[in-house]
């Protein structure tokens, strides 16, 4: 027990220490992140999610590195539908590149509260009721379904109750003032639309995470893992945003993956008394789905660019 608290402590500390480093120096002055910055970081947080999977596997073994390692690839891969949407906010919002890293940074300091708080309370309810898991199976396949058939990915802002309350109650600017979130307006404190986008960054993950965390406890009722899996997937979203927000409409057939991805974690936990499936299995699974999607989405597009623009004779 207090090896595990002292884990807990120093992995919250060690995060806490590159958030700070991260917005106190590699990102001092905003800038708009260019394809190879983007993709460099995405290496160095996959780099160390790798790194982290060892350690783990030091300590707890390898089954406990196998849940890890499946659980961060399943919500790094849902967390790609996260970014579908975040693309449509700052759109709508007309938030500058500039900041839109901003708003990402500080959107993960609340994602890691609520995370924490949904996984600690999901895993009291499966070890008091574990008919809950049944429930969480069935929710993902239900979700997984409509995720199939969902013909768009429109956003109403202007609907999210908990925005509503926010410009109701807390006068709110009509214009950017930098990176700023709060500005002085005359003898009193004002909202920027800046911090109107972050509370739409805020609910929103927030409803994502009820699709994840269920997912992700399919595979380990671990709360240490199923939480650093977590923040692992989160802290390197910012950078995997950057890195493909200009190509995600090349991945035609993601959605399908990510949909069958979340009937099959359904289905894991549903069958799981009657035909157990094994987390090295599951990993295979959600890798090969992604594979699949992604390669089908590369090769529909090289299609249509041929049929697009078909060769000449010669």
């Amino acid at each position: 027990m207090e090896t595990q608290t002292t884990a807990w402590i120093v992995f919250n500390v060690l995060v806490l220490a590159v958030l700070a480093l991260d917005l106190a120096v590699f990102h001092r002055r905003p800038h708009a992140l260019g394809m190879k910055e983007a993709l460099a970081w995405v290496v160095l947080w996959v780099s160390l999610a790798a790194g982290f999977a060892g350690l783990v596997y030091y300590w707890k073994g390898s089954d406990a590195a196998l849940q890890f390692a499946t659980g961060y690839l399943i919500e790094e891969s849902l967390s790609v539908d996260n970014m579908f949407v975040f693309l449509m906010i700052f759109s709508y919002f007309g938030v500058p590149r500039n900041y839109q890293h901003r708003v990402l940074f500080w959107g993960i300091l609340g994602a890691l509260v609520m995370r924490a708080v949904m996984i600690f309370a999901g895993v009291a309810l499966i070890n008091r009721f574990h008919w809950v898991l049944y429930l969480f199976g069935a929710f993902l396949i239900v979700t997984g379904i409509r995720m199939a058939f969902q013909k768009d990915k429109e956003i109403h802002p202007e609907a999210n109750p908990v925005l509503r309350l926010v410009r109701r109650f807390l006068p709110v600017t009509n214009r950017y003032d930098g990176g700023r979130f709060v500005v002085k307006n005359g003898n009193r404190y004002a909202l920027t639309p800046l911090f109107v986008v972050l509370v739409m960054i805020e609910t929103t993950d927030l409803v994502f995470a009820l699709d994840s965390i269920p997912a992700v406890l399919a595979i380990s009722r671990d709360p240490f893992i199923v939480y650093t899996s977590n923040v692992f997937a989160i802290l390197g979203l910012r950078a995997l945003f950057f890195a493909v927000a200009g190509a995600m409409e090349l991945f035609q057939y993601l959605n399908y993956g990510l949909a069958a991805i979340l009937v099959f974690i359904g289905v894991k936990m549903l069958v799981a008394e009657v035909f157990p499936i094994s987390v090295g299995i599951a990993l295979g699974v959600v890798g090969g789905i992604l594979l699949v999607s992604v390669g089908a989405s590369l090769l529909m597009r090289r299609r249509a660019a041929a049929v697009a623009s078909p060769e000449e004779p010669v």
